[in-house]
């Protein structure tokens, strides 16, 4: 899930993901996967990236969750979220694909894709 308080909160401070991520010690892909939610963020790292950003935890911080529905061959999947583990069959799948979780997972997903579309219009207009 986007970390969406963290990157309004690096936003507003007006830096840039490369800056945070070099005074985090890691390269600048390390930290796009952390505020993307590809990657778990520490304890640790959200208490320098608050530093950073001037900011208290809780007022950046964001629980983790992640889906991910395996269903390719139509063989029984599952999704996690929320720190639990679902399993679906393929009656159910239809009602997990319409749940509340799979409709924040896909606002979150338009909200990168906007985001990766205005920084290639950015880089086009320069």
């Amino acid at each position: 899930m986007i970390k969406n308080k963290l990157r309004t909160a690096r936003l507003e401070k007006g830096i840039s993901q490369e800056e945070i991520a070099d005074l985090l010690g890691m390269d600048q892909s390390q930290y796009s996967r952390r505020e993307k939610g590809v990657t778990k963020i520490s304890k640790k790292e959200w208490e320098k990236m608050a530093l950073i950003l001037d900011k208290n935890i809780e007022e950046i911080y964001e629980k983790d969750s992640q889906i991910t529905i395996n269903n390719d061959n139509g063989s029984s999947g599952g999704f996690y979220s929320n720190n639990h583990y679902y399993v679906a069959d393929n009656e159910s799948l239809s009602h997990i694909n319409n749940s509340d979780i799979e409709k924040e997972f896909l606002k979150n997903r338009i909200i990168e894709l906007e985001t990766r579309l205005q920084n290639l219009e950015k880089k086009h207009s320069s």
